[in-house]
């Protein structure tokens, strides 16, 4: 064996890694690759949730999940615990999804639990059984340097453009990220199913999960009838040609909140043309759930008034309510992964952005004001939508983030 392949095996042995294993192909074959490197790794599963209100599917429930992935864990000759996280969970993710909720934003609780349960009060149980890192199965990758005598940490999306996760990673810190451990993040999905078959892993050929982070896949208004009570309100359609005039503004700082706010919709701007059941059910750029005729194109959600209980919409992918030239991000709401690389007040910097999960890097500029940052984009943006996060990338790095207003 060459030389530096050895020295890195003898100090990774004796190292411990606990990783998070959740009966899933991808943290089966992470646990199985540290092995593989020399760590000595043991299996921690969560348990995060019990509830089964609103479930699409009666099947697959945690048990479920966690049988499978002790048998993984059998399989690779590692030390097997379950942690019950679920009151944590259900206060800083899912209390917090229906706070949001009840306000008319739109959360995203796949970053939340990342911040704040698998990152945090996971990551802290890890550190009981003594470990030096903590793994989890996420397509994303790290590196680290030195300078002026300290490490920085970089989070850097995963090698597989089509499964990279470095998104759901943005609200993670530098502390975090000292202690995390990403072993798949080099690989693409297909190596990950093709290793899990030929160590016959258990879940070489189980499907991925969907759905809402350790929830799974539900109905969401039925999920959030658990607290948020129905309640019909009108839809308003707001024509085409209407939008289109309210947006001939200049991309200048003096016409930075015309252009990163949400156009502020009145009952006027058009007509009633049906009912719904609740305004905080709806989200921007919705089409399912509507359940109206009578159109040529289909109809989109363009904005939602939770106080007037009011749904705006507007007929046709192409039309000019779904698209914002950019957003804003108080400052309160601001993160940075590479705190060395703040923005400070009055810089602007360029950087590639996205406003959710797979969805194609896009090239903004950042303005950082007293208030917060504001981010313009080169092309108008669809979909733009309040309590979302945007991230901003420098090439693969992911540099920082923010609740979007």
């Amino acid at each position: 064996m060459p030389p530096t392949f050895v020295a890195q095996l003898l100090d990774k042995m004796g190292k411990k890694v606990v990783i998070g294993l959740s009966g899933g192909v991808d943290s089966s074959v992470a646990a199985y690759l540290l092995k593989q490197q020399g760590y000595d790794v043991i299996a921690l599963f969560m348990v995060n949730w019990h509830d089964r209100t609103g479930a699409i599917t009666g099947h697959c429930t945690w048990e479920d999940d966690a049988m499978i992935a002790e048998m993984v864990a059998k399989k690779l000759d590692m030390p097997f615990h379950i942690v019950d996280l679920s009151k944590d969970y259900k206060t800083r993710v899912v209390d917090y999804m229906f706070d949001e909720y009840s306000k008319g934003r739109t959360p995203n609780p796949d970053v939340l639990c990342n911040r704040e349960i698998k990152f945090d009060i996971f990551m802290d149980e890890c550190l009981k059984f003594g470990a030096d890192y903590v793994a989890t199965g996420h397509y994303c990758q790290k590196t680290e340097f030195e300078q002026d005598g300290k490490m920085t940490y970089q989070l850097l999306a995963g090698e597989d453009n089509n499964k990279d996760q470095s998104y759901f990673l943005c609200q993670l810190n530098q502390n975090q990220l000292s202690k995390a451990l990403f072993p798949i993040g080099h690989i693409d999905k297909p190596e990950v199913r093709r290793i899990a078959a030929e160590q016959d892993l258990p879940t070489a050929a189980r499907k991925d999960s969907q759905g809402i982070c350790f929830v799974g896949k539900v109905d969401l208004p039925t999920f959030l009838q658990q607290q948020l009570e129905p309640k019909t309100g009108n839809v308003i359609e707001v024509p085409g040609e209407f939008m289109a005039k309210k947006k001939s503004v200049e991309k200048t700082p003096d016409n930075f909140k015309k252009l990163c706010f949400a156009y502020p919709y009145k009952p006027w701007n058009g007509k009633v043309i049906g009912e719904h059941r609740g305004a905080h059910f709806y989200t921007v750029g919705q089409r399912k759930g509507l359940n109206i005729g009578g159109h040529d194109e289909p109809l989109f959600v363009l904005g939602t008034d939770v106080n007037r209980n009011i749904i705006y919409v507007g007929e046709g992918t192409e039309h000019p309510g779904l698209y914002r030239p950019g957003l804003f991000i108080s400052s309160e709401e601001i993160h940075w992964i590479r705190e060395d690389l703040k923005m400070e007040l009055g810089e602007n910097r360029d950087y590639d952005v996205r406003i959710r999960y797979r969805q194609p890097l896009e090239k903004a500029t950042l303005y950082q004001q007293e208030e917060g940052i504001y981010i313009l984009f080169e092309n108008e943006q669809r979909g733009i939508t309040a309590g979302q996060f945007a991230a901003w990338y420098n090439g693969k790095e992911l540099i920082g983030s923010g609740v979007i207003s």
